[in-house]
């Protein structure tokens, strides 16, 4: 699992990132006075204005956590939460044989959710490499499976123009030099260790130049576990260098192009961020890696969750554990592919817009806008079957439901609960939130001119 998240406090990891480029606020500000809004754009995201900036194009993706401990079917950080010792943990690579392995099953289930880049574990905490590197023999090669399953996969998202992002960790439980010293997702010191900070980090940049040089573009490496603390920025110029497209996330050597908050650990109510921001989560409430009988996140859970970062200009990273066949359990699948039907159905609320929260005092739901078309998602728990899109004023063209394609009733009617300012309110009238309780309902609403139009001032 992605782990530089403390799960008992409340860390903002894009504040963080904020903070160390000298930003004081990672969000817009905005004022309102009663029904006049206010907006200070100078915090909007910017772009990176080069071979990155697929990121901005390419915003729903797969996460991958595989490796040794699918085997043993619990937990990605087997070894450290069940205190399994290093040499007995290691002969988990004699049993690696993932022979039911289809990039091409992945990568077509990656299709139907609405997916369009992938991220895959290259080496997790355990320090078991998925690919062919020279650096360990602890690696893919030198089990029964005997293939670079970095390089199929490489080789099947580039026959279909999916980018492809390398997850690393630089926590590493089974190589000698790495430094433990009990720190949060360390060993504590192993008798067998031959700490020396110097020569880890010789290796580790040797694997990440092993990375960046043999598999074709790579579009994104995807730090974790820095618990060293080193601060190197040569890194970092390091994979740019060999690979322009990646863009870099905040938890290796320095801030990174994005912030990365992780599962539903931040709460946050800001309406968009200004920094190129990726959330991550996984189906399975438990693990991040294959878990035998693991429990799920409800699908409405899911997409609320996606629809929440999609919404404000942020990127979203799903999250699946295959088994140790190389398989994507079948439960997982399901709730991909539902969530697949409900993404395709409003995917164009997401593309080519920008965030708009700040138009409405309806906390309860989400805008997006593009020219003279608003986006209004219902992002909570609606609590009826209508929609009051306070303080607009006037009708729209036309509304219409993307979930089912179906036209929206609206109405500009007086309101009994704002009898005291005496406004009539645009309100989007017997909407089926009870027919389609399992899903974030999104409503296209059609104006003559930008709606920003009708309420800033």
């Amino acid at each position: 699992m992605p782990i530089d998240m403390d799960r008992r406090k409340f860390i903002s990891s894009v504040a963080f990132s904020s903070l160390a480029t000298g930003v004081f606020s990672p969000f817009p500000v905005i004022a309102r006075q009663r029904n006049k809004i206010f907006i200070n754009t100078d915090n909007q995201i910017q772009r990176f204005g080069d071979e990155r900036d697929w990121f901005f194009e390419k915003r729903f993706g797969m996460f991958i956590h595989w490796g040794l401990y699918s085997i043993l079917g619990w937990h990605e950080q087997h070894q450290y939460r069940a205190k399994v010792d290093r040499d007995e943990y290691a002969k988990l690579k004699e049993q690696w044989n993932p022979y039911k392995f289809n990039p091409e099953k992945w990568l077509d289930l990656l299709e139907e959710a609405g997916m369009k880049y992938l991220c895959i574990t290259a080496k997790h905490c355990d320090g078991f490499c998925l690919w062919n590197t020279n650096q360990t023999s602890y690696n893919t090669m030198n089990t029964p499976f005997k293939r670079d399953i970095i390089g199929m996969v490489s080789d099947a998202c580039h026959r279909r123009n999916i980018p492809l992002c390398l997850y690393y960790s630089v926590v590493d439980w089974h190589n000698p030099n790495y430094p433990n010293q009990g720190r949060a997702h360390e060993l504590p010191p192993q008798p067998q260790d031959s700490p020396n900070q110097d020569a880890y980090m010789e290796f580790l940049v040797s694997q990440v130049k092993e990375l960046c040089s043999n598999y074709g573009d790579i579009h994104g490496f995807w730090w974790d576990a820095n618990r060293l603390g080193i601060e190197d920025r040569s890194i970092n110029q390091m994979i740019r260098n060999l690979q322009p497209k990646a863009v870099i996330n905040n938890r290796g050597f320095d801030e990174g192009d994005f912030s990365t908050p992780e599962r539903d650990y931040e709460k946050d109510d800001h309406i968009s961020f200004n920094r190129p921001t990726e959330a991550c989560q996984s189906v399975g409430i438990e693990s991040w890696g294959y878990r035998k009988n693991e429990d799920y996140y409800t699908e409405r859970y899911l997409i609320r969750g996606i629809d929440r970062y999609l919404s404000r200009d942020a990127n979203y990273l799903l999250n699946v554990g295959p088994d140790s066949f190389g398989v994507i359990p079948e439960q997982s699948s399901i709730i991909l592919r539902n969530i697949g039907r409900w993404y395709h159905a409003v995917k164009e609320s997401f593309k080519n817009v920008e965030p708009a929260s700040e138009l409405t005092s309806n906390k309860n739901i989400l805008l997006t806008k593009r020219k003279n078309t608003l986006y209004i998602h219902l992002n909570n728990e609606p609590e009826g079957n209508v929609v009051k899109l306070r303080p607009f004023t006037v009708k729209p063209q036309r509304a219409t439901l993307l979930n089912n394609n179906k036209k929206v009733e609206f109405e500009l009617e007086l309101a009994p609960q704002d009898w005291e300012v005496g406004q009539s309110y645009l309100r989007l009238i017997n909407l089926p939130t009870n027919e389609l309780c399992n899903n974030i309902l999104v409503i296209k609403a059609e104006f003559d001119r930008p709606p920003e139009e009708y309420v800033l001032h």
